[in-house]
């Protein structure tokens, strides 16, 4: 069968399990065997669909709602409450990294938007310093000094400065993912324009012979600062993509959905905008040679990718965890 008479054929069976694991969640220990014997041959079906859509549908939305249905049925039936600690603690270590494995093409258009907006003002101002002047924010314009680039940090209040720069970061990365709602245009013109910032800096300390000085500055905190947005950007172009093409679902669904996926990648950002705000704030201003600073940034690149990798291999084992599990809960029988 295809997709749509497969939805069609068990969707009331689906919203019958909905149903059970609301009641359950709510009444406790108060359910009748009866609604125990009912929510158990439910989820024992939806498992058998589960490994069905997987099998023929594995990139679809289908999928992905089994998955979290049977996924949250299962810790109904067999798991135990688990403390906040442990919530917390899967969700940055597995949760959020399957998140970002899921999404990974938004968040590189993401990536792709803010390096548009980065190299157009580049090129604009390095052909035409003047033109630095139509980029920037005059706020911003009237301050730049290349001949300045590093003086007066070592005065600053480092704590106060830290909290500062992850208050605005947290703030950028919020707008970015709201944004979505506006079917991702939001999104869009908030990535190429803080392309177009770090672009048209990037030109001014280029003709004055200070790009390595410059970008030793912006990358120790902004290779963690930099993900961190376009993970938060690409949270807001993945609800934007689904208003605007929402498939076999109503938009009203897919806005359901998918702004929770959202706002779950976005939290997860938010440690990325704490860690960069501490560099910046202590790291940025020290007396470091300009080496030491390139190092932060190659540590923290390669402390992402540590980290990603580390997540999908629990991934991966929780996910075979369940697959086994399902196999002997839901026996031979497939479809």
């Amino acid at each position: 069968m295809n997709m749509r008479q497969f939805v069609k054929r068990h969707r009331e069976e689906w919203k019958q399990l909905e149903g059970y694991t609301v009641h359950m969640q709510k009444r406790g220990r108060k359910v009748t065997g009866k609604d125990i014997s009912a929510f158990q041959r439910l989820y024992q079906k939806a498992a058998q669909h589960l490994s069905y859509s997987r099998t023929y549908f594995p990139g679809e939305e289908v999928t992905v709602y089994l998955n979290g249905l049977v996924s949250k049925s299962h810790n109904i039936l067999y798991k135990d409450q688990v403390t906040s600690f442990q919530q917390m603690r899967y969700f940055f270590s597995t949760k959020f990294v399957g998140l970002l494995l899921e999404q990974w093409k938004f968040i590189i258009v993401a990536m792709l938007l803010f390096m548009f907006g980065l190299l157009a003002a580049f090129l604009a101002v390095a052909d035409d310093p003047l033109a630095f002047y139509t980029v920037m924010p005059d706020e911003m314009a009237g301050g730049v000094d290349p001949q300045q680039l590093g003086e007066g940090l070592d005065s600053i209040d480092s704590s106060l400065f830290s909290a500062q720069i992850m208050t605005n970061n947290i703030q950028v990365a919020i707008l970015a993912f709201a944004s979505g709602i506006t079917l991702g245009l939001g999104t869009i013109f908030i990535l190429v324009y803080n392309g177009l910032i770090v672009g048209g800096l990037a030109a001014v300390y280029w003709h004055a012979g200070m790009s390595y000085d410059f970008w030793a500055f912006i990358v120790p905190h902004g290779m963690v600062e930099l993900a961190a947005i376009f993970i938060a950007g690409g949270a807001g172009l993945l609800m934007g993509y689904k208003l605007f093409v929402p498939g076999a679902y109503t938009r009203s669904y897919q806005l359901k959905e998918n702004a929770k996926r959202s706002v779950q990648l976005f939290l997860g950002t938010i440690p990325l905008f704490i860690i960069a705000g501490v560099i910046e704030g202590f790291i940025t201003p020290a007396e470091l040679s300009l080496e030491m600073k390139y190092i932060v940034a190659l540590v923290t690149v390669i402390g992402l990718l540590l980290y990603i990798i580390w997540g999908k291999m629990l991934l991966d084992k929780r996910r075979s965890k369940e697959s086994w599990g399902e196999v002997h809960e839901t026996g031979t029988d497939r479809y």
